[in-house]
């Protein structure tokens, strides 16, 4: 059954642009919308407790440093993690993967060592370790994906016999929407003596995530993707790793003490938050868990499923049209496609006319589309605020655009 309040939730849902045309969002791969919530949290924050936190001693600094540390606490329990200093808070998915290369990388790999990365993977856990290719010398390989867009898993196992020390892989893909089966390959990685790395910018807010038994080495997503802030983001790590890896930035809250001859870190999680911390983002990021914990996220998972499949189905209706990656039962509410002879940038054009928003392009995936075939794909994304009816207005609006093209 569609949770048929959620969208009452979201006060952007509620307006309207050229002429009169109320938002339909389908774009929450690149950022969710924000709950009420989530904002007067943030407010309340700024309001009534804006202060520095862990430097003073005074009631605000206090307040502001409880809040933020309870913050810490609600992410590491909604993914299952026991340990809250094992949560690092960082800008997004994207510093928590360049964090990981730049401090473990730099400190464990050497020349000729092998990682192994996925051909489905963003951007952001692709240009990270091509950097510290070219500093240190490692070697990369790509795991192939199978024609219907999934991990080969019998490639990934003859690419583990070479004996990489990490692999890095994305838990759900945000072009092919593939949701990958991560703690099997996360054992994989393990069995061949491998660190695994998982770009969980997709997954956490889509589906149950339970980093712990998944046994996963180090975890990234973001909070601006599950109804949170942007600015905020969250890197987990196993704490007997990060206790042995150097600091990735240095000043503020990550030194214990600096002397004219040197310094000391300060112990994990603070060791890598230096400077002063994005503290209101944390408390909407630990109001956003809090939402999404009152809905449920095995509902949010269903639901989004069942709105996914109803997509799905409509989409395959549309001749010309094609939809790239696996089955809906195999994906999440990303849903990429092309519509032969028709630009996708054009497409994005012509829905956004009617107030529905899409995207266009590479998706930050541009090896993806290149192993594809394809210059671009037109997206739509799905989130708990969307229904049946969005569907709809998206078919429709598709409808226009072919007529338009002939």
């Amino acid at each position: 059954m569609y949770l048929a309040s959620l969208k009452n939730d979201f006060p952007i849902l509620t307006r309207s642009i050229h002429q009169d045309k109320k938002i339909i969002y389908l774009d929450s791969a690149a950022t969710s919308q924000k709950p009420s919530l989530v904002i007067e949290a943030m407010n309340n924050y700024y309001r009534y407790t804006n202060a520095n936190v862990h430097r003073g001693i005074h009631t605000l600094a206090e307040e502001a440093t409880a809040a933020y540390e309870n913050a810490r606490k609600k992410i590491a329990r909604f993914v299952g993690v026991n340990n809250p200093k094992e949560i690092i808070f960082t800008r997004n998915t994207s510093e928590s993967l360049n964090l990981i290369a730049k401090s473990w990388g730099r400190k464990n790999l050497k020349k000729d060592d092998l990682v192994l990365i996925s051909e489905m993977e963003h951007h952001s856990n692709i240009v990270p370790w091509y950097m510290l290719r070219d500093e240190i010398g490692i070697e990369i390989k790509f795991i192939p994906i199978t024609s219907d867009g999934q991990i080969d898993v019998n490639s990934l196992k003859s690419l583990l016999a070479l004996h990489p020390k990490l692999v890095s892989f994305t838990h759900v893909s945000n072009v092919l929407g593939t949701i990958n089966p991560a703690k099997t390959i996360v054992q994989l990685a393990h069995n061949a003596g491998a660190i695994a790395v998982i770009d969980g910018a997709q997954s956490v807010p889509h589906i149950p995530v339970n980093i712990i038994d998944m046994n996963a080495d180090f975890y990234a997503f973001s909070a601006h993707k599950m109804c949170g802030p942007t600015g905020i983001g969250v890197l987990y790590g196993r704490k007997e790793l990060l206790e042995t890896m150097p600091p990735f930035l240095g000043g503020g809250d990550m030194i214990k003490k600096v002397t004219f001859e040197g310094y000391k870190a300060n112990s994990v999680p603070y060791k890598f938050e230096a400077g002063t911390p994005a503290i209101a983002e944390a408390i909407g990021f630990g109001a956003a868990v809090d939402y999404l914990s009152s809905v449920g996220m095995q509902q949010i998972h269903d639901q989004v499923a069942k709105t996914t499949a109803y997509a799905f189905k409509r989409l395959s209706e549309i001749k010309s049209l094609k939809i790239i990656g696996p089955g809906a039962e195999f994906r999440s509410g990303v849903l990429a496609f092309t519509m032969e002879g028709i630009h996708p940038h054009d497409i994005a054009q012509l829905l956004d006319s009617d107030g529905i928003a899409v995207r266009a392009g590479h998706h930050c995936a541009m090896p993806l589309h290149e192993k594809l075939g394809l210059p671009a794909t037109t997206r739509a994304s799905l989130y708990l605020y969307n229904n049946e009816s969005d569907i709809d207005a998206l078919i429709h609006g598709l409808g226009k655009v072919k007529k338009v093209f002939n």
